[in-house]
């Protein structure tokens, strides 16, 4: 099956992609701040560079993209039907990437909190963002969230 953009457009929509600054990642950061956490970003030296770092509680946050990391049973990740192959593979990698970076920020003793983009739509992040405070101060157990 062809593609439904010339070579020159999906170029360029792909490189509108951005791995950092993402609105999904802006609302968390912003959510955060107004309410007194203080963070740092993309920690070059742990492992799989963090999307968020709470130093003083030994947190870390990923917001996942759930296209990116293959978030299974949710509306959102749909298999290309072009090359698709290739984006299983890139999709299956992002995901075994995400699972050993979180093993070893455990293994040193972090709280791994992972936010999939789902649960910040409308309909439900006035639900997913007060109970990640919950989750970053240690009230609450840490599971992962399906939509």
């Amino acid at each position: 099956m062809a593609d439904v953009h010339s070579k020159e457009t999906r170029s360029y929509n792909m490189s509108r992609i951005r791995s950092k600054d993402t609105k999904p990642e802006m609302l968390v950061r912003k959510f955060l701040h107004a309410h007194g956490f203080r963070y740092r970003l993309h920690v070059k030296d742990m492992p799989g560079k963090p999307d968020i770092v709470l130093p003083k509680y030994k947190t870390v946050i990923f917001i996942h993209g759930c296209f990116w990391h293959g978030h299974e049973g949710c509306r959102y990740y749909v298999v290309p039907k072009t090359r698709t192959e290739w984006w299983l593979n890139k999709i299956h990698t992002n995901s075994r990437n995400d699972q050993k970076a979180e093993e070893n920020l455990q293994a040193t003793g972090w709280r791994v909190i992972n936010i999939w983009e789902c649960q910040l739509k409308k309909s439900v992040v006035d639900e997913t963002l007060p109970n990640l405070i919950q989750k970053i101060t240690g009230m609450e157990s840490i599971h992962r969230q399906h939509c």
